[in-house]
């Protein structure tokens, strides 16, 4: 993730930046440009339909449909958003609970128990950096995916929940010392709190990451899409003539950079320019807890 001023329009109009979606797009942009002018050429020079009525009418049919697709990609974009945002909100309330969990250790633990803070000083980050690396993995991806994928090995199959045995390690260090006598019982009630609220965040983090938005759904805008801008030139290349040639190719970067937009924000905890910095976030965490349980 970058770090950017908003108020820049010079840089924000007349830079492309790595996410800008025309980079992606171009190809396709050259193409709908070259059939539209064929479309124009086929029409106006070649089959003389200037006459025929009904062509000019397919406009109507756009209009009608143009609404219809402006609301599929409001909800869409909106949908990816509130992933990327609620992802977001999962790796704030990471980072509060394990400041709180090492706050709250320091004070309850001994200024010379150098043991049990340095276990604490290491396992609660690690939680952070192990749940980085798990939601960055194949294992993630393709937990809930109904088939099989044997090009990831038999590692896929029999790899273990990272987050999950941290978690492990930390819930049985902490009732050890209870048992110890060294954290009462209404302090281990204290930190409680913080020891659930990580595998909760991991679970709605995971929530995030393998669920994606309904193929069935995505698809079906795509193919919207494509059809409805194919279909542009036909009707509109008699109230623009050969402008269709910058007219529809404009659209189709409209529409499809909505669509490109919800794709790179619905995983928010990937590699792209847009998705969460949970790398750096950890390592916040680590400096954090580090501070906190010195020796």
């Amino acid at each position: 993730m970058r770090i950017y001023n908003p108020k820049e329009w010079f840089k924000a109009v007349f830079f492309i930046h790595k996410s800008d979606t025309l980079r992606k797009l171009y190809p396709y942009l050259l193409f709908i440009a070259a059939f539209s002018g064929g479309i124009a050429y086929l029409e106006l020079e070649f089959l003389n339909l200037s006459t025929k009525s009904w062509v000019k009418n397919i406009t109507i049919v756009h209009n009608l449909l143009g609404f219809a697709l402006s609301l599929l990609l409001v909800f869409r974009t909106n949908t990816a958003y509130d992933r990327w945002w609620e992802a977001r909100k999962q790796w704030g309330a990471l980072t509060n609970v394990s400041r709180n969990l090492a706050l709250k250790l320091n004070a309850l633990l001994d200024d010379n128990d150098a043991s049990n803070r340095h276990f604490y000083r290491k396992s609660i980050p690690m939680y952070s950096q192990s749940l980085y690396a798990f939601l960055r993995s194949d294992y993630t991806t393709f937990m809930l995916d109904e088939n099989e994928h044997p090009e990831l090995g038999d590692a896929f199959s029999k790899k273990k929940h990272g987050p999950n045995q941290v978690a492990s390690l930390i819930f049985k260090k902490t009732n050890l010392l209870y048992k110890q006598n060294k954290i009462s019982g209404e302090q281990l009630l204290m930190v409680n709190h913080e020891l659930e609220g990580l595998t909760n965040i991991c679970g709605a983090c995971e929530r995030i990451k393998n669920t994606p938005i309904p193929h069935s759904y995505s698809t079906f805008i795509k193919k919207f899409i494509a059809l409805y801008v194919a279909t542009l030139p036909i009707g509109y290349v008699f109230s623009l003539g050969y402008f269709v040639i910058l007219a529809v190719p404009f659209i189709l970067y409209v529409l499809a950079s909505l669509e490109l937009i919800a794709e790179a924000i619905e995983d928010p905890f990937g590699t792209d320019y847009d998705d969460l910095p949970i790398e750096k976030m950890a390592e916040n965490i680590k400096k954090h807890a580090h501070e906190v349980l010195h020796p």
